[in-house]
Parts: C-alpha cells; structure tokens; sequence
C-alpha cells in the first residue's frame, strides 16, 4: 500500500455539555481516543454495534461534527482544525454514501440534477458536458442513461443507492465515507452494491472508509478492519487476520452473531443468548476496559486498569490483556503488527 491518505490520531467526539439557553448538562462522549488510518487505494471497514461511535467518526470527517479533541490528517490538512464547512477544494475529494436511499437522494429533483449538482458546485463544465459526464457516470453504476430525467420516486431501492454512488463519483473523491451504504436493501441487492462499489474502487483507485455492523459483508470487501465498542477502537487489523482469527473478545462475539446456515446450531445459539445475564453499559469516562461488563474472561484487573494497543500476531492490534502477541525476537511479526 501506499503512503496514508487519512490518519487519525486520539480522535475525541462529545456531544452535549450545554443546553439552548447555555446551561451545562450532563455531556456525552461518542468517540474516546480513536486512532485509525487509511491508505490510498485501501478500503478501511470500521464495524460495531448501533451506539459505537463508528458514525460520529464518519460525521466528523465529513464536517457535520466537529471533533472535541484529536487530529484528522487528510492528504495534508488537519480536518479537525478547521472551522464549520470545509472549503470547496477540499470538499470535492471527500464524498459519502449514506444508509437510506430513500431519504438520501432530493425528491423534487431528477437523477440529471442529482448526479451533475456537485459537478455544477466545483467545476466549471458546461451544461451538456455535464450531462454526458452523468450519462457515463449512471453507466459506471450500471444503469442506462435513459434514466436521467426521471425522479428517484420512480427506482427501487438498489437503484436508488446506485444513482447516489454515480453523485459522489461525480469529483472523482479521493476518499468516500459508506455509512451503512447497503443495511437498508435487501440481501440480493446487497450483494449487487458490494459487488459494484468493489469494481469501482479498484477501477478508480480511490480510498473507501466502510461503516457497517455485519462484520462478513465488511470482510467480502475491505483491506482492513476497525471494531469499535463504547467509542473505542478495540481491534483493529488485516481483514483476513481479524476475521478469521479474532484477538478480541467482542469481535469474537460479533462473529459469533453472524447467522448460520445449520438450524439448531442457531436455535441453540439464540436461547445461550437470552439466557446470558444483561450487562449495565457505562457511557461515562470510567476505569477499566470498556467491554468488561459483557467480556466472558474478564479478569480483576480489566476492572481497574484500561488495556493499552498490543500488537497481534497476523498484524493488527486488540486492547485486550489476553492478546496473542508476537514472539519476542519475531521482528517481521512485530512491523506487520504495528502497519
């Protein structure tokens, strides 16, 4: 891979603190010291459950919300020093992708309007070049260009989603933020939009951040892989690696969540599920490892004392005490670990 495109660095995300009328209120902290980094050319899966903090990261980097504390090294600039609303220059190589397709694209406007705003926004195309580039862009999505002066009302809802990849391939981006691109369609379509998003990525050579909570689907289509629980980055790593062998101990119980194809293994899944006590979640700054009220080998000191980032054999880190380091003397094993 070449050089990184994105780093974050002890990203810190807090919403509240004060109300309308300038009281204090009790503050909520979303995103707790995150580190994560993205090549050019990579596709970085961040998964976790609803509540993580993996879509506060994804509206910090689009500048919908600003960062409490950190840094957002992108292709040079700092994003989080910038004041509200990035400058056009910069805003043209980082696009998104959001859940709803529903809701994402403008009614009242036609696919033509859609895919060439930003077009009409950032360049200084004419008319009709912007409507062959939106032609072209609807057939790199795979859709004819006959649709362009239809209404999205009028598509279904991969198709949906597939107009709104075209608008944000329209700059050609540098980095697109997926959040949730796919959860809203069904499973055949699912699979249609990995697929195309794939395709894409590869043929452009452009950077993908992936949001999602279906750890398979992340693995079909990411370089690597980020989990995050309670506003930490708890593993992270080559998606094989993470995958297939799992340091941490909620990443092993988010693939463990991951459906069977063998009924009573199912079945007899669920009623463990239920029958596990519930766990009482702090969202506050507390002592202690984040998952140590859910983790199954929790031990003394994961109630007082935070793990730090160890590196994992196969590459990648887990803040986990159990994790399986690389042999002291394993050079080789400890540069992967740490890349």
């Amino acid at each position: 891979m070449s050089d990184a495109l994105l780093t974050i660095k002890d990203l810190h995300v807090r919403y509240g603190g004060r109300s309308l009328l300038g009281l204090k209120t009790k503050g909520f902290d979303a995103v707790k010291g995150a580190n994560l980094t993205i090549r050019t050319g990579e596709t970085l899966g961040l998964v976790g459950e609803s509540g993580s903090g993996k879509s506060s990261i994804a509206n910090t980097l689009l500048g919908l919300v600003p960062a409490s504390d950190g840094r957002m090294e992108f292709d040079g600039t700092d994003l989080a020093a910038l004041p509200s609303g990035y400058p056009p220059a910069l805003r043209r190589k980082i696009q998104a992708v959001f859940q709803d397709p529903y809701s994402s694209l403008n009614p009242s406007m036609t696919v033509e309007q859609i895919i060439t705003e930003p077009l009409k926004l950032h360049t200084d195309m004419s008319a009709a070049e912007r409507r062959a580039k939106a032609a072209q862009l609807l057939e790199l999505v795979k859709l004819p260009a006959t649709h362009l002066p239809r209404y999205p009302s009028e598509f279904s809802g991969g198709q949906r989603q597939r107009i709104a990849i075209a608008a944000a391939l329209a700059l050609q981006p540098k980095l697109i933020v997926l959040d949730e691109p796919v959860s809203a369609l069904d499973v055949s379509t699912q699979n249609q939009i990995i697929n195309l998003l794939y395709e894409r990525r590869d043929a452009l050579g452009m950077s993908y951040l992936l949001i999602a909570h279906d750890l398979a689907l992340v693995h079909h289509i990411s370089d690597r892989i980020a989990v995050m629980y309670l506003g930490h980055i708890v593993e992270e790593g080559p998606a094989d690696r993470v995958y297939h062998a799992p340091a941490h101990p909620y990443t092993k119980a988010l693939l463990e969540a991951v459906p069977l194809l063998d009924p009573a293994r199912q079945r007899a899944r669920r009623a463990a599920r239920r029958a596990a006590p519930a766990a009482d979640l702090p969202r506050s700054a507390e002592a202690g490892c984040p998952y140590r009220h859910r983790c199954p080998v929790a031990m003394q000191r994961c109630h007082h004392e935070a793990p730090p980032a160890l590196p994992v054999s196969g590459g990648g880190t887990a803040q986990c005490f159990l994790v399986d380091t690389p042999p002291v003397g394993d050079h080789s094993a400890q540069e992967a670990a740490l890349t």
